[in-house]
């Protein structure tokens, strides 16, 4: 067969999206010799350093070829709707891999598989840039129409699909996500000096990893921050990682504003995909505060380097993390409050944190993940659902 997948996301610094292609694409070229891939960007490697570097971190196969189909990146209304569906058109493959929105005018006879992360646009409208909102509003619709497969990454994302969209559940296939291969290798004692000195790191604090935005509820966690006591607090810095990017939550600088927390809480910025272990591994706790998500792969990553963990207790952080974590009601700031303060104070919580999550994260591997992506390609090629 030959499969083509979108990896435009690829070298884009956009933290969960960028992490599940690339480590799909990277055990796809372990596990997969047989079929043709072709890695469709809209960018030119030779011009574009940050998808050089992905692309070679990817250690493709011979069976992979990069085809750029623009050479400084195109917007995505006119990749979906001009560039791609004229590529496929002039050269049509079997299989095409996407994620969210499917291209516009593609011939019925090439199968659309999409992988959709979550969907907080309909859950949280408020909550999500104008822009986004009007496109995936006007087009998801019409994606789980046209895509022969809808991949969710989790169970919950899948019945998520089915509650806001009616889709025919057999039309739906659910993966985990896992964390990359250098979560799995030793971490270094100088690695840990250079990345602590690289983003201005404080000696002992509570990490945020993610995008800051509002959906991700951290003005709530600088609020429970701030609610620990003082004696607790003591030298306990917070660090929100992460680019601000399009729709950037403001209400996080006002808090850090209002609550005079300019030397408390630090925003160090993104942070490299090659940095990130060193990183976890600094925190004294990890907190995913989030109020909506698809899976939530930071989680995985803190809980497979045994970071004492707090999350909000959305169904998909249940999935992910099981009872290996600790949790906290989104809508009860004492009780966040509290939580925060016994995963940063409690001795005896943060031993059993580290031992239960460490074997939850266990549960998880991007070559298992990769195995049934690559069935359910199998699958649509012999014509079954």
């Amino acid at each position: 067969m030959q499969i083509a997948i979108d990896i435009r996301i690829i070298g884009r610094k956009q933290t969960g999206s960028e992490v599940v292609f690339l480590n799909l694409v990277k055990k796809f070229s372990l596990l997969d010799r047989e079929n043709e891939y072709l890695l469709l960007t809209d960018r030119n490697p030779e011009k574009d350093a940050d998808l050089q570097e992905s692309i070679k971190a990817l250690q493709l196969a011979s069976n992979f070829k990069v085809v750029h189909l623009c050479e400084n990146g195109t917007n995505k209304f006119l990749w979906n709707a001009w560039v791609l569906p004229k590529y496929l058109r002039d050269s049509p493959v079997d299989i095409l891999q996407v994620q969210y929105i499917t291209p516009f005018f593609v011939p019925k006879k090439i199968k659309i598989v999409t992988i959709v992360h979550d969907v907080s646009f309909k859950v949280y409208p408020e909550l999500i840039g104008r822009t986004d909102l009007f496109f995936l509003n006007a087009l998801m619709p019409l994606t789980l129409r046209r895509a022969d497969k809808v991949v969710g990454v989790s169970r919950f994302t899948t019945q998520e699909i089915v509650k806001y969209y009616h889709t025919d559940p057999r039309k739906l296939e659910w993966i985990h996500n896992a964390v990359g291969d250098n979560f799995q290798a030793p971490i270094s004692e100088a690695e840990l000096v250079a990345v602590r000195q690289k983003y201005n790191l404080p000696p002992k604090f509570i990490l945020y990893i993610g995008t800051l935005q509002p959906r991700k509820n951290l003005p709530a966690l600088i609020e429970a921050y701030v609610k620990i006591p003082i004696g607790k607090r003591e030298g306990l810095k917070l660090v929100l990682a992460g680019g601000k990017g399009h729709n950037f939550d403001r209400e996080i600088e006002s808090y850090i504003r209002d609550y005079t927390l300019q030397e408390h809480v630090l925003l160090p910025g993104y942070i490299d995909e090659k940095d990130k272990p060193a990183l976890f591994s600094l925190a004294h706790v990890f907190c995913f505060p989030s109020l909506y998500e698809g899976f939530g792969i930071p989680i995985l990553e803190a809980m497979t380097l045994g970071i004492p963990t707090l999350a909000s207790g959305i169904p998909p952080h249940r999935e992910v993390a099981g009872e290996a974590i600790s949790f906290f009601d989104t809508n009860n700031s004492v009780d966040f409050a509290g939580k925060l303060a016994a995963v940063v104070a409690d001795e005896s919580l943060r031993s059993r944190l580290k031992e239960s999550e460490m074997a939850q994260a266990r549960k998880f591997s991007w070559s298992e993940t990769a195995q049934k992506v690559l069935e359910i390609y199998g699958n649509m090629k012999d014509g079954a659902n």
